[in-house]
């Protein structure tokens, strides 16, 4: 699940009435607003993060990507 590499992370759903550690854990990823996406370096931090939230977010794995 983890490695070198990037990975695109996209907010799905809002932050409104969910749990304050979900919102956090969006936060952490560098999303504000549905529909905005983040491109992030594939770390155990990251993944954390997701993990956390992924009912609200969508993640794909990006070949080549460069931080």
């Amino acid at each position: 699940m983890q490695g070198k590499g990037m990975i695109k992370v996209t907010l799905l759903r809002g932050l409104a009435g969910k749990p304050e550690d979900h919102i956090k854990a969006v936060k952490s990823l560098g999303l504000k607003k549905v529909g905005q996406s983040r491109m992030l370096p594939d770390s155990p931090v990251v993944w954390g993060n997701i993990k956390k939230a992924s009912y609200l977010i969508k993640v794909e794995r990006v070949e080549g990507g460069q931080a």
